[in-house]
């Protein structure tokens, strides 16, 4: 991650969550709880949550997992990741936080049952490496997890790309006093690799036995499942 995107997030970390809500009228929320669904946690699971910033898929993670379950949630942005720490403790559940490189993972191979990253990996240098590692902290038939942006298709793809393109970054300029981040967001996410291609991305990286995608809202989001080799 660029230190201008590094800097970026940490500027709108404030109102960060506030904008997520407006923005997307709170079906992040929902595409989150399909990711954990689809992760096929269990009570007792190791999970680890990269990319996490204020700690949402983490708390929800934690939610599945249980008392004797453990969620893990990093980020390389420690002021995004600052305000985790209290929404877990607001929410009555137990989650460590740490600063990490989703990159350059300062884990131990095979500890994880399962492992996520959500709307972070078009922010990172190279997003093969970032499945590698993904691939790497988790034991063999574990699960990668990926949720991230697509193109979405159809009417309400003619209808999202002006919406994201002029009404977005009026929204992020309202709410966190930062256009510029609004712009680059939905522009980084419309030309990042999606579908079927990031489905090949994951095979490519031979950590995978199985890589599965799983639309969501004609495409606007995409679900990514690996079971790790």
């Amino acid at each position: 991650m660029s230190e201008q995107v590094h800097a970026m997030f940490s500027q709108i970390a404030p109102r960060y969550d506030a904008a997520n809500d407006v923005m997307s009228f709170g079906i992040h929320r929902l595409w989150r709880k399909v990711a954990v669904r689809l992760s096929g946690a269990k009570p007792g699971d190791a999970v680890l949550d990269c990319a996490t910033g204020t700690g949402d898929l983490a708390l929800q993670f934690k939610r599945t997992v249980g008392p004797t379950g453990s969620v893990l949630g990093t980020d390389f942005n420690a002021n995004m990741l600052s305000f985790a720490p209290a929404k877990a403790k607001a929410a009555g559940l137990e989650v460590t936080f740490e600063v990490a490189d989703a990159m350059k993972l300062p884990y131990a191979d095979r500890r994880f049952d399962v492992a996520s990253i959500s709307f972070g990996i078009r922010n990172v240098d190279h997003p093969p490496t970032c499945l590698k590692e993904l691939a790497r902290v988790c034991k063999r038939g574990g699960r990668v997890i990926v949720l991230e942006f697509g193109q979405p298709g159809g009417l309400f793809g003619l209808l999202f790309r002006p919406y994201a393109r002029f009404i977005m970054p009026i929204i992020g300029k309202v709410l966190t006093g930062n256009r510029a981040a609004y712009e680059y967001l939905p522009r980084t996410a419309g030309a990042f690799t999606a579908g079927d291609a990031f489905v090949q991305m994951m095979k490519d990286t031979g950590s995978f036995a199985e890589a599965t995608k799983h639309p969501l809202l004609s495409g606007l989001a995409y679900v990514y499942v690996g079971v790790v080799r």
